[in-house]
């Protein structure tokens, strides 16, 4: 906003938008007075925790967690910006993502007039910018879009088992990371309720950990097996965002206990995938060049 003339940021229907320090305080503090490790390591759990409070708060307790981050929305903007119409999602905190703003910058924006929001649909573009429903025109020398994401569930990359193909909406997500009667292989599906990182170094560990395992046996090939075929399933993810909504038909599904259903919970994964059972719902073998096993 501080390079253009004017940002107008269209959107079909609001999101939860919050403020949060750029730099970390007591990140700050805690390397001035403690070695480098220590204060880092401090700051990770200090940040993962008060996220999990955070998220288990807006999923016990919508209404007043909701009630929270718009009355901080209104602090902000003041008691005559329309946060009703532009900033109050139709859904509950965390049945989609939270948008996070830096020092609240983007409430900053529109507070100057540098950026403004428009809620509404498009009707189509025109010569000069974009015609909405409403009839209402937006002047535009630059267009930037920003939604319609298609997930690509592993890249579109077509996977065979045996010479028939794999169809992974017909299996079930093994603790995040592979799937049922499919072997040796492992995937990376970060957290939607949290840094998309905390889980992708957990399951780096445990292939690891799986790796180091099957050399130690002497063993070629692991295949997680369900062996209980009448155990509930649920959808991989919980969440009601289009793209996620859209791409539903492309993913597997949950089960109703471990080691088959996504915890979304840092520190449960943590005891799961660093110090957990290898074993667990996972056969081992040694194929022979040439034999087909049956899935």
């Amino acid at each position: 906003a501080r390079q253009a003339a004017h940002v107008t940021m269209l959107q079909r229907s609001p999101t939860y938008v919050v403020s949060r320090p750029a730099e970390d305080r007591l990140a700050n503090w805690l390397r001035a007075r403690l070695p480098g490790k220590a204060a880092y390591r401090i700051t990770r759990w200090k940040n993962v925790l008060t996220s999990m409070v955070y998220y288990r708060l807006a999923k016990t307790r919508p209404a007043q967690f909701r009630a929270r981050l718009l009355a901080m929305v209104r602090g902000h903007l003041g008691p005559d910006y329309d946060v009703e119409r532009h900033f109050t999602p139709r859904y509950d905190p965390w049945d989609q993502r939270l948008c996070l703003v830096p020092d609240a910058d983007l409430f900053a924006s529109l507070k100057r007039g540098d950026a403004s929001v428009v809620t509404g649909t498009i009707e189509r573009f025109t010569e000069t910018g974009i015609r909405l429903g409403s009839g209402e025109e937006i002047p535009a020398d630059v267009i930037v879009t920003a939604t319609g994401l298609r997930l690509q569930w592993l890249s579109d990359i077509r996977f065979t088992r045996d010479g028939a193909p794999i169809a992974f909406d017909k299996t079930l997500q093994y603790k995040g990371m592979m799937f049922s009667d499919v072997p040796n292989l492992a995937y990376t599906f970060g957290y939607t309720n949290a840094s998309w990182t905390l889980k992708a170094e957990l399951v780096a560990t445990y292939v690891c950990r799986l790796l180091n395992t099957m050399r130690q046996r002497g063993l070629r090939q692991a295949t997680p097996r369900l062996r209980d075929p009448a155990m509930a399933t649920e959808p991989f993810v919980d969440f009601t965002s289009g793209y996620i909504q859209r791409a539903a038909h492309l993913l597997p599904q949950q089960g109703s206990r471990k080691p088959w259903k996504l915890n979304q919970n840092y520190v449960l994964d943590v005891v799961a995938l660093r110090f957990g059972s290898i074993d667990d719902d996972m056969v081992f073998d040694n194929p022979e060049p040439g034999r087909r096993d049956a899935a």
